[in-house]
């Protein structure tokens, strides 16, 4: 049989105070047992008295160590009991402690053990109309009850343990599971603020450099450009703030976050990025009848944005073709297409994006897949309808 955690091992080792109650009780029983035949040893076997006395006393102060070896100090105070009822009490707390360990031999031994120094201290003891017969019940009846109760304060404290042990559990999972909403959370703000960010500080960067380099324009053409720059920085700012906005859980005020993106919200994107002086050939052949889902759009759009920036970044002045189509049955496939850029920009990028977006597509079910055909990359999704 398994043994299971007990009292000792689950809690610190218990005080003197907070086993008063059960030395209390051990005198009791020794009190009990021995109180109807003291006087007769005192007058008639002084022997057996003073005996009585040294192995009770002895058994008081075994009983103190009984955790440290529960079987061998319970059979040694049951061999004392045999010879003093003033052990009784001690013998009944060894027995009763070995039992909450719930282990079938050990309860088997000790019991037994107990039983048979009471058959012989009843056999030995100087009593007066000594029935063996009920003295035999008597005994086998109280040690069984010793031994039944024993078991069933191992029950019960094994039953707290476990509910102690579920609520630990519980108090960790629970710590664990608050730990991996905040880095999910950080996770998806850190890539939205990727896909927005992204976006516009690549064409404030492209347009600032663009000015840079030219000479022949004249003071309104200049501060048209620099006016541009001073929207696209506004517009970054804006869409941070709203990125950021879940953080500030402290502020009662209205949420001043935007609204998120949806595939609606494409044309807007491809008319910004044409007005900039990116050629885009953009088609969009996506079943007009039922609307995109809008967390569906928001991904579409988040991939669209980024192959935008891409090609800011790594392949200035080249077209990009933008074909989107698809159904309910069917979910969306977006593919974007452009010329390789052979000009270093200067631009930085580490890639982050498209793992970004990957990641973005693998969670709603889709896939993203990168490639370079000739002298053309080509950036393809594929996304579910629904997820």
């Amino acid at each position: 049989m398994e043994t299971r955690p007990t009292l000792s091992e689950t809690q610190p080792e218990l005080t003197w105070v907070s086993h008063a109650w059960r030395y209390a009780l051990c005198l009791v029983i020794s009190g009990a047992v021995w109180q109807s035949i003291a006087v007769i040893e005192w007058r008639s076997h002084p022997w057996l008295f003073v005996a009585e006395v040294v192995l009770g006393v002895a058994a008081y102060v075994l009983v103190f160590f009984r955790r440290r070896a529960p079987v061998g100090i319970a059979l040694a105070i049951a061999a004392m009991s045999a010879l003093s009822g003033i052990a009784a009490g001690p013998a009944t707390l060894a027995a009763v402690s070995v039992a909450t360990r719930r282990v079938t031999w050990e309860v088997w031994v000790v019991g037994v053990a107990n039983f048979a120094a009471a058959q012989t201290y009843t056999t030995i003891a100087p009593f007066v109309d000594n029935d063996p017969v009920i003295t035999t019940a008597i005994n086998l009846g109280v040690n069984a009850g010793m031994m039944g109760w024993g078991l069933y304060i191992g029950s019960r404290r094994e039953i707290m343990w476990s509910l102690r042990n579920r609520a630990e559990r519980a108090e960790s999972e629970q710590g664990l599971r608050v730990a991996q909403a905040r880095s999910t959370e950080r996770a998806r703000i850190a890539r939205e603020m990727h896909d927005v960010l992204a976006h516009r500080i690549t064409q404030v960067s492209m347009q600032a450099g663009a000015l840079a380099f030219r000479e022949d324009l004249d003071g309104d053409r200049l501060r048209e450009g620099l006016g541009q720059i001073q929207g696209q920085a506004n517009d970054a700012l804006h869409e941070l703030r709203g990125v950021l906005g879940v953080l500030r859980e402290d502020d009662a005020g209205p949420v001043a976050a935007r609204p998120q993106p949806t595939y609606d919200d494409i044309d807007a994107l491809v008319d910004e990025a044409r007005t900039l002086g990116l050629g885009i050939d953009w088609a969009d052949e996506v079943d007009a009848a039922t609307p995109v889902p809008p967390a569906t759009g928001r991904t579409v759009y988040r991939i669209v944005q980024e192959g935008i920036t891409n090609v800011r970044k790594h392949a200035p002045g080249a077209a990009v073709q933008i074909r989107s189509t698809g159904d309910p049955q069917a979910g969306i496939t977006v593919r974007l297409a452009n010329a390789l850029g052979h000009l270093p920009t200067g631009a930085p990028g580490a890639g982050l994006g498209l793992v970004g977006l990957r990641e973005r597509a693998e969670l709603r079910g889709g896939r993203l897949d990168q490639r370079t055909d000739g002298s053309t990359f080509v950036l393809e999704a594929w996304l579910p309808w629904t997820a």
